[in-house]
């Protein structure tokens, strides 16, 4: 499965991440205490759901040959009363019937990172050798 190793020395915030052979630079934005040289931490997390999401659309579809020309996925992370929760729009084009854009949404629900974060998972810490 996946693995990613993220790096921070004395600048504010601004972190290295090498994730599958590339590297991704995060940060805090301004307001934060950061320099916004990245995408901050929540932002990382939308884009994994997204991208899995929209990933996970064009491939169902392109398995039933369903005519999908086109998927955007916008999500928004909020807090209400404590509670955190992602808001997820889906916009399909193409000449999609009712059924096939219902089994899609569907199928929005069932993704892996949709499964995860939904299900929760374990975390453990440890101090590295």
């Amino acid at each position: 499965m996946a693995r990613a190793i993220a790096r921070i020395g004395t600048t504010d915030f601004k972190t290295t991440i090498e994730v599958a052979g590339r590297t991704v630079i995060a940060d805090e934005p301004p307001d934060n205490g950061g320099q916004d040289a990245g995408l901050a931490p929540y932002d990382l997390l939308l884009a994994s759901l997204s991208a899995c999401t929209a990933i996970t659309l064009r491939m169902y579809a392109e398995r039933k040959q369903w005519p999908l020309e086109a998927a955007e996925v916008s999500l928004h992370f909020h807090r209400e009363d404590g509670v955190e929760m992602i808001d997820r729009k889906v916009r399909l084009n193409g000449p999609l019937d009712d059924g096939q854009i219902k089994r899609l949404l569907d199928i929005c629900e069932r993704t892996p990172v949709t499964l995860t974060l939904k299900n929760g998972l374990t975390i453990t810490t440890r101090l590295a050798d």
